[in-house]
């Protein structure tokens, strides 16, 4: 269930629809039930990797500040991948990268990430970095499926309003997809078809979707 880029001719805020009980009741049954279930066996991973991630003397988890449901404003979580002075990193390469330039403006990512650690790479390509967000799902910040968690600096790249009628999410119809050939403003368009098609089938679908991305580690 991998997407292509979807089609730009359409608008970002095509068919935002009342997604009935499901959307506005039973998706956040399903996100807490499975967290729940889930626990005894994500919390002892978490640990293990956390002790990996703190070999080198940094701390083991990250938060940062991204934007939520309605605009507001939440800490996501995540395990540590990159070094301790990211973003002076980022900048100085970016500098003297034109082409590393221009994939970040169009992108928001690297492909090849001078901030990124050794762990932080496996941990990145096997999506495991994201584990600790199911803090977020529990607490209501997020669900398991929706939008990519955006940046407060990213909200002027994005067109439209679809992202902000849904809490982000730990995967989505945009995280399965070829996500490193679209640009940050097609995510608007991933985003319009979900939030038109919210249902437990679907959500089911991305879900084991998303274990075969984690399978195959074609994250990152």
């Amino acid at each position: 269930m991998t997407m292509n880029c979807p089609d730009l001719s359409q608008s970002p805020d095509v068919k935002l629809l009342n997604n009935g009980l499901y959307g506005a009741f039973g998706k956040r049954v399903l996100d807490v039930c499975l967290i729940v279930l889930a626990a005894p066996i994500v919390l002892p991973l978490i640990a293990v990797l956390a002790l990996l991630v703190m070999r080198d003397g940094k701390s083991a988890f990250y938060t940062q500040n991204r934007i939520g449901r309605d605009g507001s404003y939440y800490k996501i979580w995540k395990l540590r991948t990159m070094v301790a002075n990211a973003d002076e990193l980022l900048a100085s390469y970016l500098a003297g990268n034109p082409e590393a330039a221009a994939e970040w403006e169009a992108t928001q990512k690297l492909k090849n990430d001078p901030r990124v650690t050794s762990i932080g790479r496996i941990l990145r390509k096997t999506s495991m970095d994201e584990l600790p967000q199911l803090l977020n799902v529990f607490v209501g910040d997020m669900s398991l499926v929706g939008p990519r968690p955006m940046l407060p600096e990213q909200q002027a790249m994005y067109p439209g309003r679809a992202y902000y009628t849904q809490r982000p999410g730990i995967t989505g119809t945009w995280q399965i997809s070829d996500r490193n050939a679209c640009s940050f403003s097609d995510r608007a368009r991933f985003d319009s078809d979900y939030i038109s098609n919210i249902s437990f089938v679907r959500d089911l679908g991305v879900l084991i979707a998303t274990v075969r991305v984690v399978v195959k580690g074609t994250g990152y």
